[in-house]
């Protein structure tokens, strides 16, 4: 494991077998190696710098059916709702106000957001805050989309691969949705000059370590500006319902992991890690992550969007939550920064 761990350091590459070997293989030991690695080779790039997103989740209208997904189409018990273009606007405008320099809006698939009525939104965002950066989260769109969103102003997007395999995608997925839709949106988007974010759930439904192995090869060959990963948390209203949350242990794991594949990347210590632990996001930071994403939505839309049960941070005002998140940080020896957070390219 010594061995594995001095060599990835060194060469930010493990073939799919020692990948593997890596998370089968692991004990206290080598966590704790990881993450002395991890977290020295970060503040060799970012210092103790936190970045924060300013999360603006738009809507939670969807028209996929995703059987992980709680605000999946099907599931009737859903209080949906959309927020207008002059709310998403309050939104930024109260955040920035915050320091915020980068906003993600998030939203399900709603027919609602065309690439006219996004993009304006982002031209106006931009408008109005030029020196921020303007985040997308709005799931699977055509090139001309993306390229349309890219000439708006948009700087960044964020698509979960989900899973590098083709068959457990099927699992997770209708049968109406494919992976090889998924991965040409994310090769569509790296071509139109996003800055491009993947991830994975740790511990998803039938995910096995071999299929960890390949998430963490595909993050190495495609070598995202972002890299959102988080433990899977079951929702009462789905298929999955059932079955066991990912853990904290193997996500902070695979966080270490990950900084040393690619260490300029930015990865957020998630919501999700925040849910299963009360200091998740805590220990995200101390294994090697870097960004968090406190929420901007108005406060009474908050709890509607739950993407998995129990979700945390669905009563705090933004200012109290932007406020504590900087308190907790700064107790382990981290400082949130008011700055567009931007991929370091020299690295």
């Amino acid at each position: 494991m010594r061995e594995l761990i001095r060599r990835l350091s060194e060469t930010h590459s493990l073939s799919v077998d020692e990948y593997e070997s890596l998370i089968t293989g692991r004990d206290e030991e080598s966590a704790r190696l990881l993450r002395t690695l991890a977290v020295k080779v970060r503040r060799e790039i970012y210092g103790n710098s936190v970045y924060v997103r300013g999360l603006i989740e738009v809507s939670n209208i969807c028209r996929n059916d995703c059987y992980y997904c709680g605000i999946r189409r099907s599931n009737g018990n859903v209080e949906r709702y959309r927020l207008s273009h002059d709310e998403i606007l309050a939104c930024a405008d109260e955040g920035y106000g915050l320091g915020f320099r980068t906003f993600v809006l998030q939203g399900g698939e709603d027919s609602y957001f065309s690439d006219e009525v996004l993009g304006g939104i982002v031209r106006d965002i931009k408008a109005i805050h030029p020196d921020c950066a303007v985040t997308l989260s709005m799931g699977e769109r055509s090139y001309d989309s993306y390229k349309f969103l890219r000439s708006c102003g948009a700087d960044r997007y964020l698509l979960r691969h989900e899973t590098a395999d083709r068959e457990h995608y099927s699992r997770l997925h209708p049968a109406a949705m494919s992976w090889e839709n998924r991965m040409n949106c994310l090769r569509k988007l790296r071509e139109l000059g996003y800055q491009v974010g993947c991830g994975f759930m740790v511990g998803s439904p039938y995910q096995t370590a071999r299929n960890i192995a390949e998430d963490l090869k595909f993050v190495e060959t495609f070598r995202p500006e972002m890299c959102g990963i988080g433990p899977f948390i079951p929702h009462k209203d789905t298929p999955f319902r059932d079955f066991p949350a990912g853990t904290v242990e193997l996500t902070c794991y695979l966080l270490s992991v990950i900084r040393l594949i690619h260490p300029a990347v930015l990865l957020p210590a998630t919501t999700a890690l925040g849910t299963v632990d009360p200091v998740g996001r805590e220990k995200g930071i101390m294994a090697g992550a870097n960004v968090v994403m406190p929420n901007l939505s108005p406060v009474n839309v908050r709890k509607k969007y739950e993407l998995y049960d129990n979700k945390i941070c669905t009563g705090e005002e933004s200012a109290q939550c932007r406020e504590c998140l900087s308190n907790r940080m700064r107790r382990i020896g981290y400082e949130i920064v008011a700055d567009r957070g931007d991929f370091k390219k020299a690295v």
